[in-house]
């Protein structure tokens, strides 16, 4: 073996024993059934991902997040889970997954594992067995079981509405036949809400967080971390009331009787202690869309350790929107000890190559499920032309080509960040959202409960373009799950590697740099005088400037690792980022 091969053999496995690896990892997030599919079934498989190891580790990411890959109905595509503890038989085997564990730990990659633990499926063996048994019983008390109101128990304990549209409440039809209790559910009525003052309820999960860490896994990304604390004391409030106090100062105190209670960092203090018997120490990433003064109980040391912070995917493509998001969470993050975690793309919102190509003031179209995404298309004309239109507005064209180059600007400034960078699959090939997809194609539930109002989150999970022609582009040998639209093969692996200027090898070579620049979570800000530049230094002397105006400006001197775009007579040109040393 090399000299050169040693080191970097010897470099790799220092970076997987460091009990700090993801303070600044580059972790690539997988939809399993939409990324790569062994078999030709149309599903997305765990056989899939270990064939395309090889892609991931040429990318330069630290770590993949994989989202749910357990037995599903697909009631809300995988985030209904049957079992805790088995892989979906439509997706692999428990061997599978250990192969792919083994595959992507010898390329240097880690593995995080989608965990959620605010509700199962109500296909899951408790909510069959609770169903099966008399009200009061222990079978009952896993899940969030109320009498009804009215005379007879008809109407619901309360008023409240889900997030996917309809009541939070589901009468059941008890044992004997009769109309019975009512069930929670934040989400899909096919998701239950589990009691987490049960202990056997938090004992289980302690246990399925120590049976994929055994495994091999090690993280976890928190699905809805700040549901499970609830408290249904009566009398229940009215929906009225919440939306009042929401909109005083939502909740900023702990008050909500299901999202955001203090009470929910106990489990995430019982939690750390267990990821901190492993070496080295299991991590774990919140999803809480809560108020930013609420974040850092969840990134704290004692609790998750990080926590996503979706304020930049939220924002509109503006230089002081962005500084501003980016020194909060700076400062915020080290106020706790954690690292800042930076988004723009997942699966739950519009691909931000698309967002950015909008009219300003189009954030909204970003939100996830606790947010409606507010973007509704109307019939296509073509990839240079979709016409988007937006919940209770005019119709406006979508500027593709804007969207990608304000996207590779966004993504570069993101890689130069102090802090977790989080990229969605798919946007290093610059991918936007799929509009034309008809009524019965789709999927997300959130479209069929709120038809008119959201479009769902079908458009942002079309099955990844491998290659320029094929029956599903190189996803598989047969049609995928969901149809993907004739103008993805030009945005397909095939067509961008190797390829200079293609959004594929500008990751490959943003993330490899970062990976060799990257030193202290420090930044040091420059001033320019240009309210539409951000320009600031990192440790070791290299430099990201980013220009959000629509005119070229001059550069500072040095020489340049990247650019977004090409430069133009050695200037930055609009709506572009480059790193200089």
């Amino acid at each position: 073996m090399s000299t050169t091969a040693t080191m970097a053999n010897s470099s790799e496995s220092e970076r997987m024993a460091d009990p700090n690896w993801w303070r600044q990892a580059a972790v690539y997030q997988i939809y399993p059934r939409s990324f790569s599919d062994s078999n030709g079934d149309g599903i997305g498989d765990i056989k899939g991902i270990t064939a395309k190891v090889p892609y991931l580790k040429s990318l330069g990411i630290d770590a993949v997040w994989l989202s749910p890959f357990y037995p599903s109905a697909l009631a809300d595509g995988g985030y209904d889970v049957d079992d805790y503890r088995n892989v979906d038989p439509k997706l692999g085997t428990l061997e599978d997954f250990d192969e792919m564990v083994a595959a992507l730990h010898a390329a240097g990659i880690k593995l995080i594992a989608d965990i959620v633990p605010n509700h199962s499926s109500d296909r899951h063996e408790w909510f069959r067995e609770a169903l099966a048994s008399p009200k009061g019983s222990a079978a009952r008390d896993r899940y969030i079981f109320r009498d009804g109101k009215g005379e007879n128990g008809e109407l619901p304990p309360s008023d409240w509405d889900s997030v996917f549209g309809g009541p939070v409440w589901e009468r059941i039809t008890e044992p004997d036949g009769a109309p019975g209790q009512w069930y929670m559910h934040i989400f899909a009525k096919e998701q239950p809400d589990f009691n987490w003052d049960n202990p056997e309820v938090r004992q289980d999960f302690l246990k399925t967080l120590r049976f994929w860490s055994d495994r091999g896994v090690d993280g976890f990304r928190i699905d809805v971390a700040h549901g499970m604390a609830k408290d249904l004391s009566e009398p229940l409030p009215l929906k009225a009331d919440l939306e009042a106090k929401a909109g005083a100062d939502g909740f900023i105190d702990g008050s909500h009787p299901f999202w955001d209670r203090d009470e929910v960092h106990e489990v995430y203090a019982e939690w750390r202690k267990l990821f901190n018997e492993y070496n080295p120490p299991r991590t774990a990433v919140a999803e809480a869309w809560v108020h930013e003064t609420r974040r850092a109980r969840y990134a704290s040391p004692e609790g998750l350790g990080q926590a996503f912070n979706f304020d930049l995917l939220q924002a509109d493509f503006e230089a002081p929107k962005f500084k501003k998001i980016i020194m909060d969470n700076l400062l915020a993050a080290k106020e706790t000890g954690a690292s800042s975690t930076w988004v723009f793309s997942n699966h739950d919102v519009v691909r931000h190559a698309t967002r950015y190509g909008l009219p300003k003031g189009n954030a909204t179209a970003a939100q996830g499920t606790n947010a409606a995404q507010d973007v509704t298309a109307t019939e296509p004309k073509g990839q240079d032309g979709k016409a988007w239109l937006l919940a209770g507005g005019p119709a406006e064209e979508l500027d593709v080509e804007l969207g990608l180059r304000r996207a590779r600007a966004a993504s570069l400034l993101m890689f130069a960040l102090p802090g977790s960078a989080y990229l969605y699959q798919g946007e290093e090939l610059g991918l936007q959202e799929v509009a034309e997809i008809r009524e019965f194609e789709r999927q997300d539930p959130a479209f069929f409960r709120n038809k008119g109002v959201e479009i769902g989150r079908d458009g942002c999970r079309v099955p990844l373009p491998w290659s320029v022609e094929g029956t599903s582009l190189g996803f598989g040998d047969g049609p995928a799950h969901l149809p993907q639209p004739h103008w993805f093969s030009k945005y397909a692996v095939e067509a961008q590697d190797g390829i200079e200027g293609s959004t594929l090898e500008l990751y490959r070579t943003a993330l490899r740099l970062r990976r060799e620049l990257q030193a202290d979570e420090e930044l040091e800000w420059v001033e320019t005088g240009n309210p539409e530049i951000l320009h600031f230094r990192r440790p070791g002397g290299w430099q990201s400037v980013t220009n959000f105006g629509d005119t070229a400006v001059d550069l500072p001197a040095g020489t340049v690792l990247v650019s977004s775009a090409i430069l133009e007579e050695g200037k930055l040109p609009a709506n572009t980022t480059a790193w200089l040393r």
